[in-house]
């Protein structure tokens, strides 16, 4: 059976964390009928399952990366993921704004990474 790799392993784990947290905070969204509590206690069991993938994937991810470079990685998966969602899900479409804030986004990623 293959193994993952250790610097691969942690961001796998984060991007599907972030597939299950953003479920979480924004799935609700097409069922603005239903209740709030219900909404909230839902949101609650997704999160849960998020927190299984996440926690994990910073306590291993920490052996390669710097809380740092997992920190930055996290929010640039949370963007992707979100857009996609957005995108897939909400049917939200993304404008040229967007694309533009995310690409300086991306450049401060690339500045964590990288030492000069």
């Amino acid at each position: 059976m293959p193994t993952v790799s250790p610097t691969l392993l942690p961001v796998l784990m984060l991007f599907a964390s972030n597939v299950f947290m953003t479920f979480a905070w924004y799935g609700h969204l097409k069922f603005k009928e239903s209740p709030l509590p219900v909404i909230v206690l839902v949101s609650w069991g997704i999160a849960f399952v998020e927190y299984w993938l996440a926690v994990p994937a910073n306590r291993w991810g920490s052996a390669v990366y710097s809380p740092a470079q997992l920190k930055t990685m996290q929010e640039v998966i949370t963007l992707v993921v979100f857009a996609a969602f957005s995108v897939l899900y909400l049917k939200e479409p993304l404008g040229w704004h967007h694309a533009l804030g995310f690409l300086f986004i991306a450049i401060g990623a690339f500045l964590i990474f990288h030492k000069f």
